[in-house]
């Protein structure tokens, strides 16, 4: 257990500084865990721990979109989007934030930001403005987003799978609270970025003055590769009803689309975030230690005893130890390990707004650091392809604050809706 303890908080401070990039420092995590914590965490445990229904959407989305893109159509879709929003700053993270937040819901968050932030840098390219505010801006309205739907984000997709809630009771009671967090939230990252988002008068004259459809350089590859994408995201939506994996749909479209491209295999391949996938890889055996050894057992059993057995206080501790234990580790493996102890507290009477509490947590505390979520670390990865990485910090510098106003909302939410009324 200490091994685990000291090799996690040691490569989350170093990850911190950026001083070395993040994919090495959780290689050289993961190796330390698998070969001195010992006992029941040996190879196949490591192996077990690593979530590859995660890396395989994150590999067949990227090939999918890189594919997409070369033929124009997200040029297409950026100078559009540009000219619907006239140039005005508050108009443009409206609608970049309310589509990611939408598609987020009835998506999920990890696919949405893989569509949506290569769609952003060529809008931010277009007017000449900083990418990154709208990319962190996205990245927190996807998690918000994602919180209303049970397939909106994987701890809700953990929960429903533990109980038996359907997708109309996460709707009824997650969605009205994700709605309000995702209107206060946007009108304080968009106070906090205002100055970095001004567009000249002159870029909004030149993107108002472009041809969208000269953007689309490949017609006939785009009707190729269009259809797989389009019927893809189709096959995200009905996954659960057709009892298929999300990864299975990414990877499966992403086969059908090198069948049919005329882009060189080798070439596609290559343009895989291959740094974010081993991040990815690394990062869950580094959790993995942590569940096996029962550290985050441990945390999470500690709501039982700091509550005493009151409801209020369950409820509230639920809350936010679930959005602390999610910013810190990861809200996947925190909310497997929160599921036994919340059924628990739940008592024989069937309380789901216990399940409600953690949903909040776990959702909303993924905002709080940059490898609390899936979507976090997708886009981290996409902006330090692009040569303008996020960093650790300054994440946390935004993603904290927006973390603790939702869940005030949240507290006053589940307060109102589930101990007063």
């Amino acid at each position: 257990m200490a091994v685990a303890v000291i090799t996690f908080v040691v490569a989350l401070a170093v990850i911190a500084s950026e001083r070395v990039h993040r994919t090495k420092v959780a290689l050289l995590g993961a190796a330390i865990v698998v070969l001195f914590v010992g006992g029941e965490f040996d190879q196949e445990a490591a192996i077990e721990a690593v979530d590859f229904n995660t890396i395989g959407l994150l590999a067949g989305m990227m090939i999918l979109v890189y594919l997409t893109q070369q033929t124009g159509v997200y040029d297409y879709i950026a100078i559009r989007a540009g000219q619907l929003s006239r140039g005005d700053s508050l108009r443009l993270v409206l609608s970049l934030a309310g589509t990611t937040a939408l598609l987020s819901a009835f998506l999920d968050n990890l696919t949405t930001i893989l569509l949506i932030v290569p769609v952003t840098f060529l809008i931010a390219d277009a007017f000449d403005i900083d990418p990154l505010p709208l990319v962190i801006i996205e990245v927190i309205a996807s998690n918000i987003g994602g919180t209303a739907t049970l397939i909106g984000d994987p701890p809700n997709i953990i929960i429903a799978g533990a109980t038996e809630l359907s997708f109309n009771d996460f709707l009824v009671n997650l969605a009205p609270v994700a709605a309000l967090a995702f209107v206060v939230v946007v009108a304080f990252l968009y106070a906090v970025y205002r100055h970095r988002l001004r567009i000249p008068e002159r870029n909004r004259e030149l993107v108002m003055e472009l041809d969208a459809a000269a953007s689309i350089r490949d017609p006939a590859e785009l009707r190729r590769s269009g259809v797989v994408l389009i019927i893809t995201v189709l096959a995200f939506f009905a996954h659960q009803a057709l009892h298929i994996e999300p990864a299975t749909v990414a990877l499966a479209g992403a086969a059908v689309a090198l069948l049919i491209t005329s882009i060189p295999l080798e070439q596609a391949l290559s343009k895989i975030e291959w740094p974010t996938l081993f991040f990815f890889v690394a990062l869950f055996v580094m959790v993995g230690a942590l569940e096996v050894t029962g550290v985050i057992a441990d945390v999470a059993e500690g709501v039982q005893d700091l509550t005493g057995g009151d409801r209020t206080a369950e409820l509230f501790g639920i809350l936010w130890v679930g959005a602390l234990g999610s910013g810190i580790v990861d809200n996947i493996p925190f909310t497997t390990a929160m599921i036994p102890v919340v059924s628990e507290l739940q008592g024989a009477d069937g309380d789901d707004s216990y399940w409600w509490a953690l949903s909040l947590g776990a959702c909303f505390g993924g905002n709080a650091t940059i490898i609390a979520a899936a979507a976090n670390v997708a886009a981290a990865g996409l902006t330090e392809r692009a040569g303008m990485p996020i960093g650790f910090v300054n994440f946390l510098r935004i993603g904290v604050p927006a973390t603790l106003i939702s869940l005030a909302i949240a507290s006053a939410y589940v307060g109102v809706r589930y101990v007063v009324l």
